[in-house]
């Protein structure tokens, strides 16, 4: 019996829902996961970054069919899924999970990110992984140089980094995510992801919604009562960020989900078909 996770991801896709599934993988390592994506690329990054060991690149969700045995288990984020093929997968894994609907999606990855006393860094910008539309490189027209990093996205075209440069103080690698988003204390981001991580560690995120995406999990920057910023322009975007971060605002407790009940079902499954005991 395996377990297999799968996330949809790709150039015009953050990768917000491939850290969730990193973070299941990290939790489940015991029982020896197999990471599978639609993108070689991100399965290299989940590798090189993520701590992620067993990756597999495949066409899309509807392959699993031909991968997946009788009795094993599932769990994945994605929009491929159609009736007919969920009714497949029901009915040949012993267990299917799929994050939003059977899992929240406020998984944090404890195994990479730590709550921080003392910050070392005091702010910074991270737009997202991807901007397609160029929409970052449009709200810098006709704005001045900010002083506030900016953390470069996965997806970026690599000469924007060039063009966006002389807007920022500094710009950062993409392999600086980690530490960035630990150790820096006002966090601006247009990822719900990015935010919640910052808030586990003991930051205070600013979310930027932009205008480019449709967000489904709004909920949770609203419930947390996280400021929100939709400016269209990068010199209002700074000048409202650092009015906010002036005085901060309480925000609600932040619960991140607590995955042991599925850890625990998944040992019970396994136990019950006495082929993988846990480690």
């Amino acid at each position: 019996m395996q377990i297999y996770l799968y996330v949809k991801s790709g150039h015009s896709v953050d990768l917000d829902a491939t850290r969730r599934c990193a973070a299941l993988a990290s939790f489940l390592k015991g029982f020896e996961p197999i990471f599978c994506t639609n993108d070689r690329d991100v399965g290299t990054y989940v590798k090189t970054y993520l701590g992620i060991k067993k990756v597999v690149n495949i066409d899309g969700l509807f392959n699993l069919l031909n991968i997946i045995q009788r009795g094993d288990i599932l769990i994945y984020e994605s929009d491929e899924a159609t009736p007919v093929v969920e009714k497949q997968l029901r009915e040949l894994c012993s267990a299917l999970y799929t994050i939003g609907r059977d899992l929240p999606k406020n998984i944090i990855n404890t195994s990479l990110f730590t709550p921080q006393k003392n910050t070392k860094k005091n702010k910074a910008f991270f737009f997202g992984d991807d901007d397609s539309h160029n929409l970052l490189l449009n709200l810098c027209h006709n704005s001045s140089k900010c002083d506030l990093p900016l953390l470069r996205g996965h997806y970026f075209f690599l000469d924007n980094e060039k063009k966006l440069a002389p807007f920022f103080s500094l710009v950062l690698e993409e392999e600086e995510y980690i530490q960035t988003i630990q150790n820096t204390k006002y966090l601006l981001s247009g990822s719900i992801n990015a935010c919640l991580e910052s808030l586990y560690c003991g930051n205070s995120p600013v979310f930027y919604k932009r205008a480019d995406k449709n967000y489904l999990d709004m909920d949770f920057i609203e419930k947390l009562d996280i400021p929100i910023i939709s400016s269209a322009s990068l010199d209002e975007i700074i000048k409202e960020f650092e009015s906010i971060i002036k005085s901060y605002p309480i925000v609600n407790d932040f619960e991140y989900v607590d995955l042991s009940f599925m850890q625990n079902e998944i040992q019970d499954i396994l136990n019950k078909n006495d082929t993988f005991v846990r480690k």
